[in-house]
């Protein structure tokens, strides 16, 4: 979930992280346009919609039980490691 910025509220996966410079980049979130050339692969051309990179710290962890933004703990168990939700102690889902 975006917590701050133009697109404070939206909710979306996280497509790509980008480390290096701290950045993600977030499903239908901080949308762009592009004004594209025509090309081979794109005759018409035109403006192009798609998401742009944003600050890693706009964007926090949603737990759907508690339906709250929210920061997850790692908890040890014997199957391995599991994330869990920091307000409710849900298991939350893998990151792939």
């Amino acid at each position: 979930m975006v917590i701050s910025g133009k697109d404070a509220g939206k909710k979306g996966k996280v497509i790509e992280v980008i480390l290096k410079k701290g950045r993600v980049v977030v499903e239908k979130a901080n949308l762009i346009k592009r004004h594209t050339k025509p090309s081979q692969s794109m005759p018409q051309g035109g403006i192009v919609s798609k998401e742009a990179p944003m600050a890693s710290s706009n964007v926090m962890l949603y737990c759907q039980e508690c339906n709250s933004v929210t920061r997850a703990s790692v908890k040890l168990t014997e199957s391995g490691k599991s994330r869990v939700c920091k307000k409710c102690g849900v298991n939350l889902p893998d990151k792939h």
